[in-house]
């Protein structure tokens, strides 16, 4: 097994070991299935799954389908196929919370029975009205002292359906003074008319997140709740749960981390899910979303997502993160990984006027610098060519050292050419370039000068055709979470996050490349066939880092 880092998680959990040297770790990873897990997600899957690995424990996989307004199959399926693609595999097995619900019920009615839990008529609006605030303590409701005999009636009649959703709800009896407002009588059962997408309409109750979680973590033999930090205001709550129910030791504890906040990337599901049913981006998995099968579909791998992860740390304080350290991520692995390959997304046709019509010759090129057993492959070289339109400048800035006007260029391992006569079409554009190449040195030096500059090139026959997808950050502001009062995310929109190339010519191999298939395009960047759609090669992320290099 591989070495976990530790942390203060680690920290706790060695603690307690010490102490019970007998307890079996056991993690669980929660989400509600109401949208598609993205990179802060990754960071809740980490954390719990290397905890339960570190410590040789179980790792759960629990989907909070409490909430069924929202919830459907299709998130189910996502989820589970994001988290094995990731590579954390439940080992402790694959719960819903809806399969508590029976259970969940019988402790509400002992909770009742017990004198810590009632039926309050108030509306959400007047709820909130006697919840208090911050500074201000609550005011009791007028409903709180109901006997235990009403209190059983009327939640036994919300069960069967009685009454209409928002009427009532059943609220804990804790303290409605306490300084801490989610302890001041939370709701623990709502009413919602709505189908389940597991039980059906089994149920017109459902039990609130607050209250749910701690009963499911207790059946399962959760010993770490490990959750965000927004949570840890909550954990009185959980642990009240744990301890008025009355669950024997070892009880779960509830410990929480900083959540996983990263430069012009907004995480709200809600705002996710507005951008794809407006069609404002290509589906869930668009490479500009931060959804897990975003990043997969753009060519991220498991890796490269863990390793930011790891490197943005595991840490109580809140903090934001450089996207910078993600593309950084992905660039590393790659260069060491990937084979590289030509892609000219601009072609210009050039025509080396000294070389034999019907002549085919092959020039050795490595699949990639960085492996020596990655070999090499064979690129056909012929009298028509292409070369990108960068490479070639009619009337060259200062220190150009590519093709111009008289000027000579090495063509990537192959021959040096000199440039002749420019075609030109009768809008003034550029048909073809004419040259001519150095035959006998061929792919060697010549001793009578230097050729300063190399470009990469396609042979004109033997090139297939493509379209380059390259991605820009979707926001253009850099902490989405300060946006102003008098502001959107749709302020922020980037325009310009997606470039589209079409026409772009590639390597003969390429096409036949599979679905998820990463390449290095020489001189360009790290690109993966696109899983949607045909004939499409996505940028993961451009050659250049701008992310300090790690000492």
């Amino acid at each position: 097994m591989e070495e976990i880092a530790n942390n203060f998680i680690h920290d706790i959990i060695d603690a307690d070991l010490k102490e019970n040297p007998e307890l079996k770790i056991h993690t669980r990873f929660p989400p509600e299935p109401n949208g598609y897990l993205h990179i802060g997600s990754a960071k809740a899957i980490m954390i719990n799954w290397e905890t339960a690995k570190k410590y040789g424990g179980k790792f759960n996989l629990r989907y909070d389908d409490t909430n069924p307004a929202k919830e459907d199959n299709e998130y189910v399926e996502s989820i589970y196929e994001d988290l094995c693609w990731l590579g954390a595999v439940p080992t402790g097995g694959i719960f819903y919370g809806s399969d508590y619900f029976d259970k969940c019920y019988e402790y509400a009615e002992k909770l009742i029975m017990d004198g810590k839990a009632y039926v309050c008529d108030l509306t959400a609006d007047e709820m909130k009205e006697y919840r208090g605030t911050l500074t201000e303590p609550g005011k009791e409701s007028p409903y709180r002292n109901r006997s235990v005999e009403e209190n059983l009636d009327l939640f036994r009649r919300m069960r069967a359906g009685e009454f209409a959703d928002g009427t009532r709800t059943l609220r804990a009896k804790i303290d409605m003074a306490s300084p801490n407002i989610n302890m001041r009588d939370p709701a623990i059962y709502r009413i919602v008319h709505t189908s389940h997408h597991r039980q059906g309409d089994k149920w017109c109750i459902y039990p609130l997140y607050d209250y749910a979680h701690p009963i499911q973590d207790a059946l399962e033999g959760i010993t770490f709740s490990l959750c965000s930090l927004e949570f840890e205001n909550h954990r009185p709550l959980y642990e009240w749960v744990i301890e008025n129910i009355g669950f024997s030791a070892p009880v779960p504890k509830q410990r929480e981390f900083a959540r996983l906040n990263v430069t012009n990337t907004v995480m709200s599901k809600r705002y996710l899910r507005y951008l794809v049913e407006n069609n404002m981006v290509d589906g869930w998995d668009d490479p500009r979303l931060p959804t897990i099968c975003g990043l997969r579909r753009r060519g991220y791998t498991p890796e490269s997502i863990f390793n930011f992860v790891r490197s943005a740390g595991v840490a109580k304080a809140n903090s934001l993160v450089d996207i910078g350290m993600l593309e950084h991520s992905i660039r590393e692995e790659l260069n060491v990984k990937a084979d590289r390959r030509i892609a000219i997304a601009h072609p210009i046709k050039v025509v080396v006027t000294n070389y034999p019509e019907d002549k085919v010759e092959y020039f050795d090129l490595p699949n990639n610098p960085q492996n020596a057993e990655a070999g090499t492959r064979a690129l056909p070289f012929t009298r028509e060519l292409y070369i990108d339109a960068s490479d070639f400048a009619e009337v060259p800035p200062p220190k150009f050292f590519r093709l111009k006007p008289e000027g000579e260029v090495r063509l990537m391992g192959a021959y040096i050419i000199k440039c002749g006569e420019i075609i030109k079409n009768e809008d003034g554009s550029i048909k073809e370039i004419h040259c001519s190449a150095d035959l006998e040195v061929r792919n060697g030096n010549p001793t009578d000068r230097k050729i300063k500059g190399t470009i990469h090139w396609l042979s004109a026959p033997y090139a297939k055709e493509a379209t380059l997808m390259l991605y820009d950050r979707l926001f253009t502001i850099e902490n989405v979470n300060a946006i102003p009062e008098d502001k959107t995310y749709n302020d922020y929109l980037n325009p310009e996050s997606l470039t589209v190339i079409e026409g772009a010519k590639i390597e003969a191999s390429l096409a036949d490349a599979k679905a998820g298939d990463k390449f290095q395009f020489v001189r360009d960047g790290y690109y993966c066939k696109d899983t949607k759609h045909e004939g499409v090669f996505n940028r993961v992320v451009g050659l250049k880092d701008s992310f300090p290099a790690k000492k």
